[in-house]
């Protein structure tokens, strides 16, 4: 099937281019499935041959197309390669012990460390392997941040290590600036692991949702799976089954060039307390990527030796977002912003139950101005972070249930005010209303709890042999929220159940 998509691209492209008591019940463990040609192999056997599962299981079906936005056909044989949600490439990393070492090191020193290691890595999919020596590795994270050995002060316990699932960074090109050092002209990959999404799923359906309503800013999201292997060692560690996501960086802009409009400017990675609200700008931290692992509110990914003009146009931004009101306000962001696309994206960031998120946390976003003027500019919101949606909720801003919110008031404007002031004018609102209702709509197979369970499913029959893991952590899919999270209740895979996340944010929705 995907033989003959790529075939149909390639035509194409050739005719010219989600109040309810916190119940700690029995564990719905989901049951297992099999898939027609499968052997029982295990994804803790160690690093085999890609032997095509991946295209097995999958959801083959196509992401509907939307007419209201550009043609996403630039990504075709790069980021469709790589991140395909259809195979689950694997990924060995060969560190010397030394160098592993290191990096134990480097997070006793600072578990907020930025530092990077040496390593090789080898990534497999769909009958291609390829090698790149002297790579970077480095740990990712912020709160989630784990030491991927052991505990404070230990080295590495050769063949008899205590693994721990972690975050990473693999930089294919940290060291070595070439060509051979990219993967189909990516060279950044986002290696995270399920952390509190025990369905193994949550993170990567968000993206994929974004992508199949037309949401071009949201990066490219896959499974993988993963082994590092420390010299010394018997065999590699298999830490199981990841999530690979593409890199937010002067790289991801530069892919989306046409779109943006312009690549060369400045990208801000957005932290909590980053509100856009003028009033707090002198109380917040405004930075550079400086390498250091400090996490800033603001902090300038690109462009970084034009920093103090970034800095002034981020404030100017702010300011006009703050203190603009009436006709004033609604023509100045119109003018500035592609409001429409603005608020399709945040309209899928509300019907995943996104809490953690810019309007209800002033957390997990970036932002990318196409211009370095102050004034003159277009202003591009990017979604990030969405591991913790679709039925794990929390108590947190203006919130308690992520599936019941009112969408028109998922944060307090009066903080975090873009959002809530767009929403203030009728015609606003009314693409805002209309891309939520047309997201839950169960003829678009969208958010629709059936299309989203059929989806995850087809996922899951991919990766369920692969999950055990020597890290021991996280060896079962199970429909779950965080157990953290404040309603213990939703549900995302029964379709029977009253608290499943995709009907009660769907009927929150109608009710608008």
């Amino acid at each position: 099937m995907k033989r003959i998509i790529y075939i149909a691209a390639f035509v194409a492209l050739v005719m010219a281019i989600g109040g309810v008591s916190c119940v700690e019940d029995r564990e719905f463990i989901l049951p297992e499935q099999t898939t027609p040609g499968e052997d029982d192999g295990k994804g803790d056997e160690g690093g085999t041959e890609d032997d095509g599962k991946g295209d097995e299981g999958g959801t083959t079906e196509n992401p509907p197309v939307n007419n209201d936005y550009p043609d996403t056909s630039w990504a075709a044989g790069e980021l469709d390669w790589v991140f395909d949600m259809n195979a689950v490439p694997e990924i060995h990393i060969s560190v010397t012990e030394d160098e592993w070492n290191t990096l134990l090191k480097e997070y006793d020193r600072d578990s907020n460390t930025a530092a990077y290691i040496h390593c090789d890595a080898e990534f497999k999919s769909k009958g291609e392997t390829h090698n790149f020596v002297d790579a970077g590795l480095r740990l990712r994270g912020n709160t989630s941040r784990v030491r991927p050995e052991g505990n404070g002060g230990e080295m590495h316990k050769r063949d008899n290590a205590d693994w721990h699932h972690c975050h990473f960074m693999l930089n294919l090109r940290k060291y070595q600036k070439d060509d051979a050092h990219e993967l189909h002209n990516v060279r950044k990959l986002h290696l995270k692991w399920h952390k509190d999404d025990r369905a193994y799923c949550r993170e990567l359906y968000c993206y994929d949702l974004f992508r199949r309503f037309g949401i071009w800013t949201a990066p490219y999201s896959s499974y993988c799976r993963l082994w590092i292997h420390v010299e010394g060692d018997k065999e590699a560690a298999y830490y199981g089954v990841y999530e690979m996501i593409e890199a937010i960086d002067d790289k991801y802009v530069k892919k989306r060039k046409e779109l943006f409009g312009d690549h060369q400017h400045n990208l801000w990675k957005c932290r909590w307390g980053a509100t856009l609200n003028y009033n707090d700008m002198n109380n917040v931290s405004i930075s550079v990527d400086d390498g250091s692992g400090n996490n800033y509110t603001y902090e300038l990914k690109s462009n970084t030796e034009n920093f103090e003009a970034a800095k002034e146009q981020l404030r100017e931004f702010t300011k006009n977002l703050t203190q603009r009101t009436g006709q004033d306000f609604h023509d100045w962001i119109a003018s500035v912003c592609d409001v429409r696309l603005l608020l399709r994206t945040y309209a899928v960031n509300v019907t995943v139950g996104m809490w953690d998120d810019y309007w209800n946390n002033c957390n997990n976003y970036y932002i990318y101005f196409n211009s370095s003027d102050k004034n003159n500019y277009k202003f591009f919101f990017i979604p990030y972070d969405y591991d913790n949606t679709l039925g794990t909720s929390s108590n947190c801003g203006v919130q308690s249930d992520s599936g019941r919110q009112d969408p028109l008031n998922w944060g307090d404007t009066g903080r975090n005010p873009l959002i809530g002031k767009l929403l203030q004018y009728d015609d606003y609102r009314k693409i805002y209303i209309e891309a939520l209702k047309e997201l839950v709509d169960p003829a678009n197979n969208l958010f629709y709890y059936q299309a989203s369970i059929d989806r995850i499913n087809g996922w899951h029959a991919m990766i369920r042999d692969y999950v055990v893991n020597d890290t021991e952590e996280d060896c079962e899919i199970k429909d779950r929220p965080a157990k953290w999270g404040n309603i213990y209740d939703y549900r995302i895979l029964d379709a029977a159940s009253s608290m499943n996340f995709f009907k009660v944010k769907a009927e929150t929705i109608n009710n608008l």
